[in-house]
């Protein structure tokens, strides 16, 4: 099976697996990323424009007559341009900003004429008026697994006796909403005698997260919006406790793990961030993790292609 994929960032790190899972699998695959740039850098946001879609429309469109046999649009804003080609049979995979965002009309759009729509999650299934598949992104459990926490702590230079809280996001981020965790972690120190200290997490490379997942007591989630936020996943995998918005998949990824909540105002939050401290135990996440490794969601995709071919 040769597959084109279509993709905003090839260096997104569940992208990236879900490639290298699906080659696993016996899938042959060529990617092709739309141009220009989008990062978050020192607190800016740089994103494409418009002309840098347009650019992308007729790379598409010459490559769909190689030999492949199916489009694999991944993200919304790439979906126009597999529809564009008449020739193969276009998966639509939607991340969870793309639909509940502000492009969320054209993704709808788009997603009533492809041939099937993966989602990451139900609430974004209920978002749509067509079938669609709920596979969220896996997570690597071989990398992401349970170490000590005083060795993490010592290798990241942190104190051994303070209280550590994760927010594994650029702050630049917006949709992360940033300022929310600062104000949540500041209330939590008004409640804790010890020192709580708030660590962001901003270019390290993906195969050091387990360390910081391993080294924090809780990771910290105040997204206003998601379809089934991958950090959530990790920790789950490392046994790290987690706090959370009520968004996405959260709800059903944390249902019945130890010292974890989803709350719905930040005095939830607070509360929810001094149990799990005040507990100063790990979660027991990692059977739950187990249910959205790489190696299942990656044959679950394989399915879909195997579905639209069929």
């Amino acid at each position: 099976m040769r597959v084109l994929n279509l993709v905003t960032n090839e260096r997104a790190r569940f992208f990236r697996k879900q490639r290298a899972t699906l080659t696993d699998l016996g899938v042959e695959e060529t990617t092709l990323t739309v141009p220009g740039d989008h990062s978050y850098d020192n607190g800016s946001t740089n994103e494409r424009s418009a002309v840098d879609y347009l650019r992308f429309l007729p790379q598409v469109v010459r490559r769909s007559f190689g030999e492949f046999d199916l489009v694999h649009a991944n993200y919304g804003l790439t979906a126009p341009h597999a529809l564009a080609q008449l020739r193969l049979p276009v998966v639509l995979s939607l991340w969870g900003t793309d639909l509940m965002g502000r492009y969320g009309p054209i993704t709808k759009a788009c997603a009533r004429r492809a041939d099937e729509v993966v989602v990451m999650s139900d609430r974004m299934a209920a978002a749509l008026d067509r079938p669609c598949h709920v596979i969220p992104h896996g997570v690597d459990l071989d990398l992401f697994e349970p170490m000590p926490t005083d060795d993490a702590r010592a290798e990241l230079g942190w104190d051994a006796d303070a209280d550590h809280v994760l927010f594994p996001y650029p702050p630049a981020r917006g949709v992360k909403d940033y300022p929310r965790a600062e104000r949540v972690v500041d209330r939590v120190r008004d409640r804790l005698e010890g020192e709580v200290a708030f660590h962001t997490v901003t270019g390290e490379p993906h195969e050091r997260m387990p360390v910081y997942m391993n080294a924090a007591d809780v990771l910290l989630l105040t997204s206003r919006h998601e379809g089934s936020p991958n950090a959530v996943k990790e920790a789950l995998a490392c046994n790290l406790p987690v706090v959370s918005t009520d968004v996405g998949d959260v709800p059903e990824r944390l249902d019945g793990v130890a010292h974890s909540r989803v709350a719905r105002s930040d005095a939830q939050l607070v509360d929810g961030v001094v149990a799990a401290l005040r507990a100063g135990e790990r979660s027991d996440g990692r059977a739950a993790a187990e249910e959205v490794s790489a190696e299942e969601t990656g044959a679950r995709l394989l399915a879909v292609y195997e579905e639209v071919l069929s």
